[in-house]
């Protein structure tokens, strides 16, 4: 009995053991976790700060006013009136504004206003009719005026401010009205005429007939001059109506045409000859007639 009562104590002991070896576990385990979640707070503390930092750079970026750019195609009548106007931008804020103005076949020029002096200056301008439209400290537009067809070309204006620098294009194309004829030539043949246009003008016909048309060459202006001929052979066409389609606007001129004169004559000389044949034809079968009428009664006569 003794060595059970033995053997049961030992295995109390070994339980308790074991039981405060769990405990001591347990309790080591318990201080590197709660020490882990202090650390994980600390870097969600670190992104929650970082994503405000970036937030608020983003913020900032967001303010920042990023240069503009624009380009504008104007189409302008020749002898008119234009004015170029430079970006929208508060008077208080311009530093510098600059013209730069590029003709066709010119090297560049410039006009340029200063705020901090109230200054205006110029480069290579030669055309007293590209000036400023009013005084530039409260107007930096540019006038042009009368338009002409030498002033082609690209216009930029620049302007310099405390937030940026700015600019806005204009490509300039005058446009030229042409000038338009109808007649007809001796042959019978139309030409409509559209001269001296800018841009080319088109030509149709009512109603429509055999036609050519043609360009003459490029003027040292650039307008051009169409030309288009045409014939209604074989067509009893009493009038005809020639339409010219341009930028400045359209137009129609008519016209009646004539006959040959040369058909006309013919015909007139058939119209003469015609019943003269007929009559001395007539006339020519009776005394035909009458002659060998009268040459038989001898014949008859004699027998």
């Amino acid at each position: 009995m003794p060595c059970v009562w033995i053997t049961s104590d030992l295995q109390l002991q070994l339980i308790l053991t074991l039981f405060l070896v769990a405990e001591c576990f347990s309790a080591g385990m318990k201080g590197p976790i709660t020490s882990n979640n202090s650390m994980q707070q600390m870097d969600n503390g670190n992104h929650s700060s970082d994503s405000i930092i970036t937030s608020s750079m983003d913020r900032k970026q967001s303010t920042v006013t990023l240069p503009t750019e624009a380009n504008t195609s104007l189409l302008v009548l020749v002898g008119t009136k234009s004015v170029l106007y430079c970006p929208p931008v508060l008077r208080t804020n311009v530093l510098v504004a600059t013209w730069e103005i590029v003709l066709r076949d010119k090297p560049p020029f410039f006009r340029a206003f200063r705020r901090d002096t109230n200054q205006t200056t110029t480069e290579n301008c030669t055309d007293e009719r590209i000036i400023w439209a009013s005084r530039p400290d409260e107007n930096l537009a540019l006038l042009i005026y009368p338009v002409a067809i030498t002033h082609d070309g690209n216009y930029t204006c620049h302007i310099v401010t405390r937030d940026g620098n700015f600019q806005h294009g204009y490509h300039l194309q005058v446009l030229v009205p042409p000038e338009v004829t109808l007649i007809q030539t001796e042959n019978g043949t139309a030409v409509c005429k559209a001269a001296a246009g800018k841009p080319a003008a088109q030509i149709s016909w009512t109603p429509e007939g055999d036609c050519v048309t043609e360009q003459e060459p490029y003027w040292g202006d650039g307008t051009v001059t169409v030309q288009s001929t045409c014939r209604w052979g074989g067509h009893n066409v009493p009038a005809v109506s020639c339409f010219v389609s341009h930028l400045t606007g359209n137009k129609s001129l008519s016209i009646q045409l004539e006959r040959d004169t040369n058909i006309l004559s013919l015909s007139s000389i058939l119209y003469i000859i015609l019943p003269v044949f007929i009559i001395l034809v007539i006339v020519g079968s009776i005394w035909l007639l009458k002659s060998r009428g009268y040459s038989l009664f001898l014949f008859l006569q004699k027998m």
